[in-house]
This record gives structure tokens, C-alpha cells and sequence, in this order.
């Protein structure tokens, strides 16, 4: 099988990183037609001003005819793969797609309306720029053959939302990079050293996380001896700030930035990790990057309970947590229960099947599966 990865793909996610190790390690030969549209933006909604939106969409335009002038002088490929942020790619390379009799494969991941409009709410459902957000997603999802979700949730939603054939879409799970998140030795962990129960969140400020229900929690246990680290910046950093000066919580520490590949020691220093909170569909539909990334660690986890996260974790796993969305009584009642059993009762290796279950070669194998039903040899 002859695969081209085509597009705009944002490599600095873990996602396209994933998906190209991933089949490279099942023994594929990938072929790359690429611009690098993305390279320094982290976060998509932080293009704010009018002159760097401007610059960036003339940029983003310019890019395709590269990119359909070097389709069109390449071998014809077996299946075209279209990756994260593909919503136009996917369109703009359909008709050529169409004249070289190959299917497409398009890792959608997410949905820009459901979180512009539904999750961040940066613009509201009836305005106009929401109902060119659904069309565009809706022409997206026809131009691509097979459409790529990150859980069956989420995958259930894409097929009602645009009114899809259920066989049209796949799961691929997002998984995490081993190399970057190594699993911890036991040495160097030995739960609570200091008396208190150090906790962690870190990730983008944005609603799918609720962080505020972190910060409620902290201020529940304020007479505890337990301390906080939030790492990040974004949309509600203003709210978790005036949230954390009125509860008046000093344990709180913020750090706005951390180096992705620095990660992995913040998350080892702590007793226990946090996943996300929120109460939007959106936060019920997804499993995000740092909940696999945790697991790949083998640290303790507290996160949302959902259909997504049991797609993952079909069984109770010791020192997995799955909590209530939206309710900071919750999150304190599990991490009080660490304080007053001196502890968390976990044992990392109870994690290794989650793990090898999110590894780069297991993600690898689970697309395997949609470019062989796109190409109809598997």
C-alpha cells in the first residue's frame, strides 16, 4: 500500500506525530506532500489581530496550488491521508483526488463548529459565521471517504451531526509518544515524601477543561494538607485568576508555560494528575492528549467520567479516578480520601495494558484497519 500523507498537518500535535510513527512502525512506506502552515502556532484561536489574520489566510490560500502541482507530478497513490487541521485540504485536493480514482482518508479528530461554537462559545449558533462553520464541516465530511474520530462517542456524534453513513467513519484513539512520556520508575516514586499530596493540571485554559471546578476543589480543601500546580495560559486564565484571588488560595502555584517535552518531570514530581472536568458535549465526547499522556507515565489519574473515557478504561483501574463532570465536591471527596489514607493505593504496572494499548504501533495498526477499508483490500 502506497500512502500519501497530504496537506497543511499541523506537526507540532502529537497527533500527526502518533499517526506517522505509528504506521511507519507497522512496516508502512509513507510518502509526504506537506506546507507547513502551522509550524509556530500553538494555539489556533490566539491569531487574534486583523493584519495576522489577514497574513495567515493569504498564506494558507497561497499554499495550495504547491501543493495540487506536486499531487499531480507524484506516483498515483493508494489512499490519500488528510491530517489534523484538514477541514480544507480535504476539500481543495477532492476533485484531484477524484480525477486520480483515489479515495481519501481524513483525520477530522475534531469538529471546528462544535468547539468554536458549542464548546468555546467564541461565537454564538446563530451567527452567521457559525452556520459557515457547519457547511464547511458538512462539505469536508462528503469530500473525504472515510472520516477519522478519536472515540466511538465522538464518531456517534459526527454521524448525527452531519448526517453520515455510520461505515463512513473510523476511530483511531490519539494515543501518546512513549519517548517523550517514559514510564515511571518506582525508585523515584514513593507517593507522599513531605506529608502533602501534590496534585497537577496542565493544559490550554479553555471550557472542555474546567479548570474553575479545580479551583473550587482546591479552595474546598484549603485546610488540607494538599498543593496545586496549573500549568497554561488561554481563553478563562483571566476567570481562574480572579477565581483563585477571591477564594484567596495560596497553594496554587501557576506556571504559564512548560516546554512539552519538560512535561514528563512535572508530571513524575506529583502525587497525583488531573484530566478535565467540563460539562459541554464536547468533554464527554473526547479523551485529550493528557489523559494518555499520564497514563503512558503511569501516574495517577482524576478526570471526568464519560462514555469516551470508558471506551478506554472498560474496567475499575487502581488509581484511575473517574469523577462526576462540573462538581469540584467530587474531585476534593477523591483527593481528601489520598490525604487521609496517607497515599494513592497504585501499583504503575496495573496501567501496562492501557499502555500498550496507546502506543504509536497499536494507534499504527488501528488505521491500518480504515486506509485498507478506504482502498477495499482489508
Amino acid at each position: 500500500m502506497k500512502i500519501l500523507f497530504w496537506g497543511t498537518y499541523d506537526t507540532g500535535k502529537p497527533r500527526t506525530r502518533i499517526l506517522l510513527k505509528g504506521l511507519r512502525e507497522n512496516g508502512v512506506e509513507i510518502q509526504q506532500c506537506h506546507y507547513p502552515l502551522w509550524d509556530g502556532i500553538e494555539d489556533k484561536s490566539q491569531i487574534s489581530r486583523l493584519s495576522s489574520k489577514l497574513s495567515f489566510l493569504l498564506r494558507w490560500l497561497l499554499c495550495y496550488p504547491k501543493l495540487i502541482v506536486a499531487f499531480c507530478r507524484m506516483p498515483r497513490p493508494d489512499v490519500i491521508l488528510v491530517g489534523y487541521l484538514g477541514h480544507l485540504d480535504v476539500i481543495v485536493i477532492w476533485l484531484f483526488a477524484k480525477l486520480r480514482r483515489t479515495p481519501i482518508v481524513w483525520d477530522a479528530f475534531l469538529s471546528l463548529y462544535d468547539t468554536v461554537v458549542c464548546d468555546r462559545k467564541l461565537v454564538h449558533k446563530f451567527h452567521p459565521l457559525a452556520g459557515l462553520l457547519y457547511l464547511w464541516e458538512w462539505l469536508a465530511c462528503r469530500a473525504a471517504d472515510i472520516v477519522l474520530l478519536d472515540t466511538r462517542e465522538h464518531a456517534r456524534h459526527f454521524v448525527k451531526l452531519y448526517s453520515l453513513r455510520e461505515e463512513k467513519t473510523g476511530v483511531v484513539f490519539v494515543g501518546a509518544e512513549p519517548a517523550v512520556f517514559p514510564g515511571d520508575d518506582r525508585s523515584e516514586w514513593g507517593g507522599r515524601t513531605s506529608g502533602t499530596v501534590s496534585v497537577l493540571f496542565y493544559g490550554q485554559f479553555i471550557p472542555l477543561h474546567g479548570i474553575e471546578f479545580i479551583v473550587e476543589a482546591a479552595a474546598l480543601l484549603r485546610s488540607e494538607p494538599v498543593s496545586w500546580i496549573l500549568i497554561g495560559h488561554g481563553q478563562e486564565e483571566k476567570k481562574i485568576r480572579e477565581l483563585i484571588v477571591r477564594h484567596r488560595l495560596e497553594k496554587i502555584e501557576w506556571v504559564p508555560w512548560v516546554a512539552y517535552d519538560e512535561l514528563h518531570r512535572w508530571i513524575h514530581r506529583v502525587d497525583v494528575c488531573l484530566g478535565i472536568f467540563g460539562q459541554s458535549g464536547k468533554a464527554g465526547r473526547v479523551i485529550p492528549n493528557k489523559v494518555f499522556q499520564i497514563l503512558s507515565c503511569g501516574k495517577p489519574l482524576i478526570t471526568r467520567d464519560s462514555m469516551a473515557m470508558r471506551e478506554l478504561i472498560e474496567n475499575r483501574v487502581h488509581g484511575v479516578y473517574l469523577i462526576k463532570p462540573g462538581s469540584p465536591e467530587s474531585l476534593a471527596e477523591v483527593i481528601r480520601s489520598i490525604v487521609r489514607s496517607g497515599g494513592v493505593d497504585f501499583d504503575p504496572a496495573g496501567l501496562e495494558g492501557i499502555k500498550t494499548m496507546i502506543t504509536p504501533y497499536a494507534v499504527g495498526g488501528q488505521l491500518m484497519k480504515y486506509l485498507h477499508r478506504a482502498t477495499g483490500t482489508g
